[in-house]
């Protein structure tokens, strides 16, 4: 893609945002949530780069460990869109697969190591 800025939603369609960041470099991460969910996600991005454009009240929290970031998914549909960072609360990144015409299986990823951040044991 050309330009930086995405339409996005979760998978019911419910949540639907935009959010201005390139695609790469895609990242995973290691800690025990994102093994689980095994998103693919954007680089790091400021938080007035992202816009809520419908159902932001069909979105519920999720935190865990450090209760620092906040990873937010669809109550409707369980798809998570996006988070605020752990590692620096300033920081969000979206869910590269909840993005219109990004094929996150056709991108590289590095894998962030998230499980160090981690204050409880496999988390």
């Amino acid at each position: 893609m050309t330009s930086n800025l995405h339409h996005g939603s979760c998978h019911c369609g419910a949540v639907t945002f935009e959010v201005e960041t390139p695609v790469t470099p895609a990242a995973r991460c290691n800690c025990s949530l994102c093994r689980r969910k095994g998103a693919l996600m954007s680089p790091f991005l400021p938080a007035s780069a992202l816009r809520i454009l419908s159902g932001e009240d069909s979105l519920t929290l999720y935190q865990f460990n450090t209760h620092v970031a906040k990873h937010y998914f669809c109550k409707h549909c369980g798809i998570y869109p996006f988070h605020q960072t752990r590692k620096d609360p300033n920081l969000w990144r979206v869910n590269l697969g909840c993005l219109d015409g990004v094929d996150p299986y056709a991108l590289e990823a590095s894998v962030s190591d998230g499980a160090s951040l981690s204050v409880v044991g496999d988390a």
